[in-house]
C-alpha cells in the first residue's frame, strides 16, 4: 500500500495555488487519527485558502471529536459566515446542523 501522505505533500509544495492538496493531506491525517497533523494542516490550508467552504466542517468535526467543543461551535459558525458569502447552501445546512447537534 502507498503511503499517501508523502504523496500529498509533495502535492502541496508543487501546487501552493491549490487548496485541494492541502484539504486532502488534512484529511488522510484527520483518518488516521493525527489530531496535531491535522489541525496544522487545516490551519494552513484556511491560512491560504480562507474561503476554502469544505474544510470548515471537517474541521470542526475533528475539533469536535477531540472534545473541543467551544472551538468546533467556532469553526462552524465561521464555515456557516463563509457558506453564506459563497452562496453554498448545501454547506451551509451541513453546518448548521453540526452546529446545533454540537451545541
Amino acid at each position: 500500500m502507498v503511503d499517501r501522505v508523502p504523496f500529498l505533500q509533495k502535492m502541496v509544495a508543487s501546487k501552493p495555488e491549490d487548496p485541494f492538496p492541502r484539504y486532502g493531506l488534512a484529511m488522510e491525517y484527520k483518518t488516521r487519527g493525527m489530531r496535531r497533523e491535522a489541525e496544522g494542516a487545516f490551519d494552513g490550508l484556511l491560512e491560504a485558502f480562507p474561503d476554502y467552504v469544505p474544510a470548515f466542517l471537517m474541521y470542526g468535526n475533528l475539533l469536535a471529536d477531540s472534545g473541543a467543543k467551544d472551538r468546533a461551535l467556532a469553526m462552524y459558525q465561521r464555515g456557516m459566515h463563509v457558506a453564506r458569502a459563497a452562496s453554498d447552501e448545501h454547506a451551509l445546512g451541513e453546518l448548521e446542523a453540526a452546529h446545533a447537534e454540537l451545541q
